[in-house]
């Protein structure tokens, strides 16, 4: 059986849902952004507990079709974005069809219905906060950070950061102030 969960970011969410899974005493096959597949079905007692526990650890049992592929959707952008899994060269539209094998139009529809904002803007939003943790690392240029987060130029990445955020990405970096936030705020 899988379940769907929303807010699952990063490899500490998905150890901290193996955790849970482990101390709610469910076998599961595999965990990752997102959905977990359990080997049996739970009772609706052990889901609801589940769902209680998950909840107070900041994520949510999704029960809904709606809800579960726009949760994929922002899975596989943050998996694209701060994993670096896939080519940033890929057009959005063909790496999304290309993860939840649905057309490109369909998605788009539903996330800005459920998400109150386009999959474009979700994804500025996602490469936006990657830029912010780069710079404020403070390793790389800004050519390569641009590189790195799909921009074609710094100046593109410059302008869009500006756009954001209100400052520019030099300015943001000799702040060192950390106005980031967190990847499941984003929206």
């Amino acid at each position: 059986m899988k379940l769907y969960i929303k807010n699952m970011v990063c490899d500490r969410c998905i150890m901290t849902v193996e955790k849970e899974l482990e101390a709610q005493q469910l076998p599961w096959k595999m965990v990752r952004l997102g959905e977990v597949e359990l080997v049996k079905t739970p009772s609706e007692t052990e889901l609801k507990r589940l769902n209680q526990r998950l909840s107070g650890l900041g994520f949510e049992l999704l029960d809904d079709k709606r809800s579960q592929v726009v949760e994929k959707i922002k899975n596989a952008i943050v998996s694209l974005v701060h994993r670096g899994e896939d080519d940033h060269n890929l057009k959005m539209s063909a790496y999304l069809e290309q993860k939840l094998e649905m057309d490109y139009h369909s998605l788009t529809t539903l996330f800005t219905a459920v998400e109150g904002v386009t999959i474009e803007k979700y994804l500025i939003l996602q490469r936006i906060e990657r830029v912010k943790e780069l710079l404020w690392y403070d390793e790389l240029s800004l050519s390569e950070i641009a590189d790195q987060t799909g921009y074609s130029s710094v100046q593109h990445l410059s302008q869009q950061f500006k756009k954001v955020t209100g400052t520019t990405p030099s300015a943001f970096r000799a702040s060192r102030e950390n106005s980031r936030r967190p990847l499941d705020k984003l929206s």
